[in-house]
């Protein structure tokens, strides 16, 4: 589904990424741990558009995507969760998930019921404005709001920082839903190797721009993983 080949990215003169290749499968769940500063964030924000490449390529469902603009990615079925969420505090949780309509076809531009299965604290919550949920919450509207545009690759930017341990049980039980239910796949960047191991069908592991282990999660060595993690 999605092939990233041996991309190289720059923040001016600074090399964020060197040499990176990723591949991302339908149905299966591919996650990219590293510690602060290594290049994951660089990394999915290549993915999504937000941020050029000096070289390689990025390919989705066959199609050479490395020039398209984010919104064009959007609507090739490409979902971005950020780190820090980015949800809108002055709107309300409606209005919130309404803003993935954007990326949408007129006929499309309703809330899944889907939405409310996978989130049922949000159904209660659809008045109230975004910045005034917890955090735990605000993460689940900023995916949610992702899977209102229907994405066939969901991309989620450490899922779980800052979010008390329920909410974490609660995210890790709608990744497994999602791959279950199928026709999706989902690149997740995480510091925390229990939840990655937990998850990952695939995984690799940033140290200073390059892919220094990668393999399938069942193969994962966790004092191997953890050198790269640890500060």
């Amino acid at each position: 589904m999605l092939s990233v080949e041996n991309i190289h990215l720059y923040y001016g003169a600074s090399r964020a990424l060197k040499d990176v290749s990723l591949t991302v499968a339908m149905d299966e769940i591919t996650c990219v741990l590293g510690r602060n500063g290594v290049g994951k964030t660089s990394l999915l924000r290549a993915i999504v558009g937000q941020q050029p490449i000096r070289q390689g390529r990025i390919v989705w469902e066959g199609d050479d995507i490395t020039h398209l603009e984010p919104y064009a990615r959007a609507n090739h079925g490409i979902a971005y969760v950020p780190q820090g969420r980015d949800i809108f505090p002055l709107l309300t949780v409606e209005e919130n998930l309404k803003t993935g309509y954007a990326a949408l076809p007129r006929q499309l531009r309703h809330l899944p019921d889907e939405i409310f299965d996978l989130f049922p604290v949000l159904r209660d919550m659809l008045g109230r404005r975004g910045g005034d949920l917890s955090g735990g919450q605000q993460q689940q509207l900023a995916i949610a709001r992702a899977l209102v545009t229907r994405p066939r690759l969901l991309v989620l930017d450490e899922p779980t920082e800052g979010i008390q341990p329920s909410i974490i049980k609660d995210i890790e039980r709608v990744i497994r839903t999602l791959i279950e239910r199928g026709n999706i796949a989902i690149l997740l960047v995480e510091q925390y190797f229990d939840f990655a191991r937990g998850l990952a069908d695939h995984f690799a592991v940033l140290d200073r721009g390059e892919v220094v282990l990668a393999g399938r999660g069942t193969d994962m060595v966790e004092a191997d993983v953890s050198r790269h993690l640890s500060v």
